[in-house]
């Protein structure tokens, strides 16, 4: 682990001679001061540019020593800044180009400055939630390239059923919560079906349908000069926004911010959700993290299960009051 951050991330001096100068060719100047961004999971080269002729740009690369995923991950990424440039501007920064060197790949992207959040405060996360209803009601119902699917929820469809039929998966996620994993256990035996039925409702829901993020969270966002910025586009899919919106409101709950519905009441200010879907997305989400949560660590990224964690006491609990179960307080016993 780095002494200045979490993730493992190479300082600028450790990129070869090979790639910063195919920086410089693509901005068209040397670059003057590089300085090393943390956040996000991954361990990925991330750097704020200044160039010699006071121009900026964040770095994101890759190269052979990292594993197969952040390789795929960061071509999915360019893909999305290349062809999808006209359907997420202006919620995404300025793509500046693509460059490959050695065996290094790494995109040039405008510089958002500094993470700003959180602190989430109310009015920030209304403000937010208005601009992701305009990011959602810009696309919905509109054609998509065929390439954008619902491949990401369909993937993610049978969490709880997974969850049901895997042994000792149901202990597992019962034993975060230490003393009371008993109280736990018997909460969630009673609740899944109900969370899974209503996972299985998002399946069939009707059109239309939108280009949605699915990542949204304060590693991957910015608030910038009172607009939403979005980076970090490698799980864009097509789907029912309800999905997209339920799952940035209760990751906002997770960072420490206000309650789902917050975000939820002022984004249906500007667009309508539907009760079905959402209460869906919030069972799917809650799902995943029941699934992740109590995985072992993970070396290369050392801060997931926390957020994994905190996220499934937000989800969880956040589905519960939808779907009227009782409310699981068993969750204030899993440490974050």
């Amino acid at each position: 682990m780095s002494r200045l951050g979490p993730e493992a991330k190479p300082p600028w001096s450790a990129v070869p001679r090979s790639v910063k100068e195919a920086v410089a060719r693509a901005i068209g100047s040397p670059v003057s001061r590089a300085t090393r961004i943390y956040g996000g999971y991954a361990p990925s080269a991330t750097f704020r540019l200044l160039f010699a002729d006071g121009r900026r740009a964040f770095f994101k690369g890759v190269n052979a020593g990292h594993n197969d995923f952040m390789r795929q991950a960061l071509k999915q990424e360019q893909r999305v800044y290349s062809e999808l440039g006209a359907l997420i501007r202006p919620w995404a920064p300025e793509y500046y180009g693509a460059l490959q060197a050695d065996d290094w790949h790494a995109l040039l992207l405008e510089d958002l400055g500094p993470a700003d959040v959180p602190p989430w405060t109310v009015r920030k996360t209304r403000d937010v939630a208005r601009s992701y209803a305009e990011f959602h009601r810009s696309t919905l119902g509109k054609p998509l390239p065929d390439w954008i699917t619902g491949w990401v929820l369909d993937m993610e469809q049978k969490s709880w059923r997974e969850t049901a039929m895997t042994k000792g998966a149901l202990d597992a996620t019962a034993s975060l919560a230490g003393r009371r994993s008993v109280e736990a256990r018997r909460w969630l035996v009673a609740a899944l079906p109900i969370l899974d039925a209503a996972t299985r409702s998002l399946a069939a829901a009707a059109e239309p349908h939108a280009l949605i993020y699915l990542d949204a969270r304060a590693d991957n966002v910015r608030w910038n000069h009172g607009r939403l910025r979005i980076f970090d586009w490698n799980w864009v899919s097509r789907g029912p926004v309800e999905a997209d919106a339920a799952a940035f409101a209760q990751g906002i709950t997770a960072e420490g911010g206000p309650m789902p519905e917050v975000f939820m009441k002022e984004y249906t200010s500007l667009l309508a959700v539907r009760d079905a879907p959402l209460r869906g997305a919030v069972a799917l989400i809650a799902g995943i993290f029941m699934r992740s949560a109590p995985l072992p660590p993970n070396r290369e990224l050392p801060r997931l299960r926390s957020i994994q964690r905190r996220q499934l006491k937000a989800s969880l609990a956040w589905a519960a009051r939808l779907l009227e179960l009782p409310e699981p307080r068993w969750l204030t016993a899993v440490r974050d």
